[in-house]
C-alpha cells in the first residue's frame, strides 16, 4: 500500500544513515525553508565581461551607501584594495612608496624577465606590487611603452637590494631594451600571503626555505665566513630595512642555512649578533641576500616554544560616513573619501594620528568612535603592538587617540585571552572576542566612554571573520564549537558537529574561516577550509527561521566563499570566491596569486562566472527506512509500516513524486541495502527522471532499507519537494 514518507527538517550527520531513520544525512548546494528541502538560488558574476577578476584573495568585503545615495562594496584582497560601484572595479590601494629611476630598465633576448635597477635599498619582497608610468621610449625591443604604462606588475624576485625583477607575457625578441626618461614606479602596501600557514613541533621550517608570509629583507652589505657582522667586522648586522623585526629579547634571523641571534634593533642594524645558532653552521652570505626573521622558528632537534602562525593578508573594512575606513591586518589604517567627485580617480590614504599596527577595526555606532583592536601602546611604534590592547578615537574624530579632559579618545587593555580575534557591532553594544572569551563594550559617555564586560567563557573566536549580528544576536564558530550570545551565552546545538571539526583544518586555516549573513532565508553560514587544503573550500549553515531547541536546522556543502555580505545594500547578498590554480589576472601583469570572483547570489537556478553558464548541482540524501509489520488484533496484516527494525525485506512496487515547485527535470534514486554496512551505491535504483508531468514510476525492487536521493545535474532545473509516497509491503527474499 502507499505510504507518505516524512522528514525532519535539516541534515543529521551524528548518527549513522541506519540510525537516521526520517532524516536527512547529507546534503549539497540546498536549503530548507519551512521544513521541506529546496535548491539554493544561483550566483551571476559582477563586473565588466573580462575585466571581473580580481587580483589575489578576497579578505574583505563591505558595503556602504554614501550620502549621494551611490551604492559601494570595498573588497580588500591580500594584495589589492578596490571599490565597486555601478558594475565597475576601482583600485583604490594606498601608495607606500614612489621612485623615480633613470635608465634603470633592461631586458635579455629570449627571455620575459625584465630587471629593474634602483639607485640605493628598495625594501622589496617577492609578490609586491608595483604601478608603473613615465615611459616615454624603448629601444631595442618588441616591448613598448604603453606595455608598461598605467600597468601594475607583481614582483617576481629580489636577486638584491638593489634590483628586482618582474615578468612579462612573452619573451624578449629584441638584442635587449634601453630607455630614457625617468620611469616612476609605486609601490603598492604589503597586506600579506593568500593563505595562511602553520606549523607546529621540532624542526619548526629553519632549513630548506621560508614560509610563505614570514617578515623578510635583504642584507645591506656580505657576511663573511667569520664571527662578525657585514663587513667582516663588529658585532651588527646591516639590513635594508628593520621593519616588523622584533627588537626586545633575543631574536633570530636566517640567512640562506645559517641562523644568526640578535639581542637588539638600532635603525637598519641588528645588535648583539651571535653566528651559526640553534645547530646551523656557519658560512658566507653576499651583499642583497634574503634575510628571514625566524624569532618564531626552531632548528632540528630543538623543541618548538609555541605554535607558528603565518596569518594571511587581511582587511578590515568599514564606515565613517562617506569614508571607507580600511585596516591591513597587522598593519596600518587608512581611509577614502567616497563623496570626492572624482573618487574613483582617487586613493586610499593613511589616517594621520592613527595607530600604524592593530589586528582589528570598526566604527562604533551612533557614538560615532574609530575602534583599534589588538594595537599600539604607543601610536606610530609599531614594536609596542599588543594583541589584548583596545584604543578609541576621539567622537566624531579619526585623527584623535591621545586621552585628554575634553576629549573621548581612552584604551583598555583585555584580560582573558592572549590575542583579539575579532570584533563586531551588535544592537546595543561591541562584541569583542579573544581566542578565549567574550566581551561587550557599550558606549556610557564621559569620563569612561566606553564600558567592558566579561560575557562569555571558553567560547573565543575561531577567526576574524566568523562572527555574525542578527536581530540583536551574535552567532560565531569557536575551535570546538559553534555559539550564540543575545543576552546570554549559548552553546548551539549542532547536528553536523563532528562532521564540521573532524574535517576542518584549524592547523593552517583558522583565520581562513568566515561567516556570513543570508537574512532573506534566515541563515548563517560559515565558510572554512578542510583537511588537506589551504582554502576556502567548504560550507556549514545554520538556519535560524526554521531552527527549535528540540531540532536545530543545520546544512553542509561545498559552497566556497572568502566572504559574504547580506543583502542589505545592494539588495542580493554579496560573496567572493577564490580561485588559487590560476595566474592570470586582467590586473596585474605576473600575478602568481590566483583570482578572485565576485559575485550576487540568489539569482536565477544556475551560476554565470565569465559569461559562461554551468548548472548548480544540488542533492539531498535520506537516512535508510526499514519496514515492520502492521499488527491489528495481534495478528500480523502483511500490510508494511515504516520505521520497523529491519527484520523483513520489503518490496517496492512504486513510488509517486511530489514537488511543491519544479523547474526542468529532477533526478530519483532510491538506494538499498539489506544491511547498514553494505554499499547503498552499489545497489541504487534509478536515477529516474522526474518531469513536472510524472505522475508514478514503477518499480521491481526488495532490500531490507531503502534510502532517498534527490538531486539534479543540468542548467536550469530548480526543485522544492514535496511529500513523496512508497508503495511498499512485506516480502521474503527472491
Amino acid at each position: 500500500m502507499l505510504q507518505k514518507i516524512g522528514f525532519q527538517p535539516g541534515i543529521n550527520k551524528q548518527i549513522t544513515e541506519t540510525g537516521a531513520e526520517g532524516q536527512w544525512v547529507d546534503c549539497d548546494n540546498v536549503r530548507f525553508r519551512y521544513g521541506t528541502p529546496e535548491k539554493i538560488g544561483g550566483w551571476n558574476q559582477l563586473g565588466t565581461q573580462n575585466e571581473n577578476e580580481l587580483t589575489g584573495a578576497g579578505r574583505g568585503l563591505h558595503h556602504f551607501i554614501n550620502s549621494l545615495s551611490r551604492k559601494y562594496a570595498i573588497i580588500g584582497t591580500n594584495r589589492i584594495l578596490y571599490a565597486f560601484s555601478g558594475g565597475v572595479f576601482y583600485d583604490i590601494h594606498p601608495i607606500e612608496s614612489t621612485t623615480t629611476l633613470t635608465s634603470a630598465f633592461s631586458t635579455t633576448n629570449g627571455s620575459p624577465t625584465v630587471t629593474l635597477t634602483y639607485s640605493s635599498a628598495h625594501n622589496l619582497v617577492s609578490g609586491d606590487i608595483l604601478l608603473m608610468d613615465n615611459f616615454t621610449s624603448i629601444t631595442n625591443s618588441n616591448f613598448s611603452a604603453s606595455d608598461f604604462n598605467d600597468k601594475k606588475f607583481m614582483v617576481a624576485s629580489t636577486p638584491t637590494n638593489t634590483t628586482a625583477t618582474i615578468t612579462m607575457p612573452s619573451n624578449e625578441s629584441g638584442s635587449g631594451a634601453t630607455t630614457s626618461g625617468g620611469i616612476r614606479i609605486q609601490k603598492y602596501y604589503t597586506v600579506g600571503p593568500a593563505v595562511q600557514a602553520k606549523g607546529f613541533g621540532w624542526g619548526l621550517g629553519s632549513w630548506g626555505g621560508e614560509a610563505a608570509g614570514a617578515i623578510t629583507t635583504t642584507l645591506n652589505g656580505a657576511l663573511l665566513d667569520d664571527t662578525a657582522g657585514t663587513g667582516g667586522s663588529g658585532t651588527s648586522i646591516t639590513l635594508t630595512s628593520t621593519t616588523n623585526f622584533p627588537s626586545s629579547g633575543t631574536n633570530f634571523i636566517q640567512v640562506g642555512n645559517e641562523e644568526i641571534s640578535y639581542t637588539g634593533v638600532s635603525g637598519n642594524n641588528l645588535t648583539g649578533i651571535t653566528r651559526a645558532v640553534r645547530n646551523s653552521t656557519r658560512s658566507a652570505h653576499s651583499n642583497g641576500a634574503t634575510v628571514t626573521n625566524s624569532s618564531d622558528y626552531v632548528a632540528w632537534g630543538e623543541a618548538a616554544s609555541g605554535d607558528l602562525v603565518l596569518e594571511p593578508g587581511m582587511w578590515s573594512l568599514d564606515n565613517f560616513g562617506d569614508k571607507a575606513i580600511c585596516l591591513i591586518h597587522d598593519g596600518a589604517c587608512f581611509q577614502w573619501d567616497s563623496s570626492l567627485s572624482n573618487a574613483t580617480d582617487t586613493r586610499a590614504t593613511i589616517i594621520s594620528g592613527a595607530p600604524t599596527a592593530s589586528r582589528h577595526m570598526l566604527v562604533s555606532t551612533p557614538d560615532r568612535h574609530l575602534v583599534f583592536f589588538g594595537t599600539e601602546t604607543t601610536i606610530g611604534d609599531t614594536s609596542t603592538q599588543d594583541d589584548m590592547f583596545i584604543r578609541f578615537s576621539d567622537q566624531e574624530d579619526i585623527n584623535t587617540y591621545t586621552p585628554t579632559a575634553t576629549n573621548t579618545a581612552g584604551t583598555q587593555r583585555l584580560a582573558d585571552g592572549s590575542q583579539i580575534r575579532g570584533a563586531i557591532r551588535g544592537r546595543d553594544a561591541i562584541y569583542v572576542w579573544t581566542d578565549t572569551a567574550l566581551f561587550t563594550q557599550r558606549f556610557v559617555g564621559q569620563p569612561f566612554t566606553f564600558a567592558f564586560a566579561q560575557v562569555g567563557t571558553n567560547c573565543g573566536l575561531v577567526g576574524q571573520n566568523a562572527c555574525v549580528e542578527v536581530d540583536g544576536s551574535a552567532y560565531w564558530m569557536s575551535e570546538n564549537g559553534f555559539f550564540r550570545y543575545a543576552g546570554k551565552l549559548e552553546s548551539l546545538p549542532c547536528l553536523v558537529e563532528d562532521f564540521v571539526f573532524d574535517s576542518i583544518n584549524l592547523e593552517s586555516g583558522n583565520q581562513m574561516v568566515s561567516a556570513g549573513l543570508n537574512n532573506l532565508f534566515g541563515e548563517v553560514m560559515w565558510f572554512y577550509p578542510e583537511t588537506g587544503s589551504s582554502v576556502v573550500n567548504r560550507m556549514v549553515c545554520y538556519n535560524y527561521f526554521d531552527s527549535t531547541a528540540q531540532r536545530p536546522v543545520w546544512t553542509v556543502g561545498s559552497l566556497a566563499r572568502t566572504m559574504w555580505r547580506d543583502s542589505a545594500v545592494f539588495g542580493k547578498p554579496h560573496a567572493t570566491e577564490y580561485d588559487a590554480s590560476t595566474d592570470t589576472s586582467f590586473d596585474v601583469v605576473g600575478n602568481t596569486e590566483g583570482r578572485t570572483s565576485y559575485y550576487e547570489h540568489e539569482t536565477g537556478t544556475d551560476q554565470n562566472r565569465n559569461g559562461t553558464i554551468s548548472a548548480i548541482a544540488a542533492n539531498i540524501l535520506s537516512g535508510d527506512f526499514d519496514i515492520t509489520q502492521r499488527i491489528v488484533g495481534n495478528q500480523m496484516t502483511g500490510i508494511a509500516d515504516f520505521r520497523g527494525d529491519g527484520e523483513f525485506i520489503m518490496k517496492i512496487r512504486r513510488f509517486i513524486p511530489d514537488f511543491i515547485s519544479q523547474t526542468g527535470d529532477t533526478r530519483v534514486t532510491l538506494n538499498l541495502r539489506n544491511f547498514p554496512n553494505d554499499t547503498a551505491a552499489s545497489s541504487a535504483l534509478g536515477p529516474f527522471t522526474i518531469t513536472s508531468s510524472t505522475s508514478k514510476v514503477d518499480t521491481r525492487a526488495r532490500a531490507r532499507a531503502i534510502a532517498l536521493k534527490i538531486e539534479n545535474t543540468s542548467t536550469s532545473q530548480s526543485w522544492k519537494l514535496g511529500t513523496f509516497r512508497l508503495d511498499t509491503q512485506p516480502d521474503g527474499r527472491r
